[in-house]
């Protein structure tokens, strides 16, 4: 039976006072892999690499960047990009992206060998629908920027959600949309936008609820939750730190002591291990 997002947040796994879900990506890749190439191609290896840096920090949750793999595809194949650049209509970009059959295989095939290889319940992270609308609209033949507005985020969420169920059938506790839009990347910058709230994702949503995965919207500095569930972004500086982290809360945004709260941390590339790794021990010790 697949752990839900609630239950691990309320009860976590490891005996913290918080749940914490970790994003160590950059700094296994500088730590484990010494700033060599992630393997997305194959899915065993990519695997192993992430479950190397789970065995050392032990966080409650196994997070799967299924954004960075999409990143890494659009980079590398150039029929794609050419597909979604046909037209200049606004969603047309994200729309050819999501119904692309070889990224559905290849993000499936490694999303089901990521699963079965985690110990910890598994949330994957994909971009937020009015993030992807923007970063996708730079690969479109429309020339300057793109305003958009909450119709559109709902527009594009219905390509995310057809897109993600396809992963129905894997053991997935929870699905986490990134709001924050990157300071430089593999698009040019978008353009304005309005903000859009986790409400206005009904199709998200719904496919959420049909397959019992919790549902998150990450922006800077909290994480919101369609349940009773909060979340709180541990601040990059609390990994750079090195000192005793008594006070854990000094480095964790807008956060009291309360229950059903999900820790949510970056490991930044430059952390010291030896420190990241007193900085996790005192994550266990104090509550925020």
């Amino acid at each position: 039976m697949v752990t839900s997002l609630a239950s691990l947040i309320s009860a976590p796994p490891s005996g913290r006072p918080h749940a914490v879900l970790l994003d160590s990506h950059d700094y296994a890749q500088a730590v484990l892999l010494q700033g060599k190439a992630v393997p997305w191609e194959e899915p065993m290896a990519y695997s192993n690499f992430f479950s190397q840096a789970q065995a050392l920090l032990k966080p409650d949750v196994a997070l799967l960047s299924l954004d960075r793999f999409v990143d890494y595809v659009l980079q590398h194949d150039a029929a794609l990009k050419l597909a979604m650049s046909a037209r200049s209509r606004t969603g047309f970009a994200l729309r050819t992206l999501l119904a692309d059959a070889s990224l559905a295989e290849r993000s499936t095939a490694l999303a089901s060998i990521f699963a079965k290889m985690q110990r910890e319940p598994v949330v994957v992270v994909v971009p937020s629908p009015i993030k992807w609308l923007l970063l996708t609209h730079g690969f479109s033949s429309a020339s300057g920027e793109v305003s958009v507005d909450a119709d559109d985020a709902e527009n594009a969420s219905m390509y995310v959600a057809d897109w993600l169920r396809a992963f129905s059938a894997l053991p997935i506790a929870g699905v986490i949309l990134d709001d924050r839009m990157p300071g430089a990347g593999i698009v040019p910058a978008p353009g304005p936008s309005a903000a859009v709230p986790l409400a206005a994702y009904t199709p998200i949503a719904n496919v959420s609820d049909h397959y019992g995965w919790g549902l998150g919207l990450r922006s800077i500095d909290r994480v919101e939750f369609r349940g009773p569930e909060t979340g709180a972004v541990i601040g990059q500086e609390f990994w750079l730190g090195d000192d005793d982290a008594s006070d854990c809360g000094r480095d964790v945004a807008g956060t009291e002591s309360e229950a059903g709260l999900l820790l949510v941390g970056e490991i930044p590339p430059s952390a010291v291990p030896e420190t990241v790794l007193r900085r996790m021990a005192a994550l266990g010790r104090h509550p925020v």
